[in-house]
């Protein structure tokens, strides 16, 4: 996620005040809201998937002649269209560059989070049989461990 949502996807008192204040109000903003918490953490991958989605269909319809509804015509200055449509170019270019490089951080995040998860998975494993193993190795006294 590049900002910071004033609400968060999660059960949090805040999000579970608004999704019932939302029901006293008019049930379809509850219901809006327990739609949010339940799935809001897919809201950043559907955005990431349909922006990437409509930058294809629009640069497959530039190349095959289609004029874009409210897209700039050309302005008769021959050398102001040749720089507009380079300054154009190199923006998609660089839209494309910042988008590969959300999507790598994202990768990247969900890695460390995984790592993290599977090191505090470890630790507990650790701890559990190391209990397990202190308990059974000392001497058995009235049926209990000493």
């Amino acid at each position: 996620m590049t900002s910071q949502a004033l609400i968060r996807p999660a059960w949090t008192p805040v999000t579970i005040a608004v999704m019932v204040g939302g029901f006293f109000v008019w049930w379809p903003l509850g219901l809006a809201m327990l739609a949010y918490i339940l799935w809001g953490e897919r809201l950043e991958g559907f955005k990431r998937d349909v922006n990437t989605t409509t930058d294809k269909f629009m640069s497959s319809m530039k190349r095959s002649g289609f004029k874009q509804p409210f897209a700039a015509e050309r302005t008769g200055n021959v050398a102001f269209d040749d720089w507009r449509d380079t300054e154009l170019r190199r923006l998609d270019e660089e839209r494309r560059r910042l988008n590969e490089a959300a999507a790598e951080f994202e990768a990247y995040a969900r890695e460390l989070r995984r790592a993290k998860d599977q090191e505090e998975f470890d630790r507990f494993m650790r701890d559990r049989r190391s209990r397990e193993s202190g308990r059974n190795d000392g001497p058995i006294v009235d049926g209990h461990p000493a």
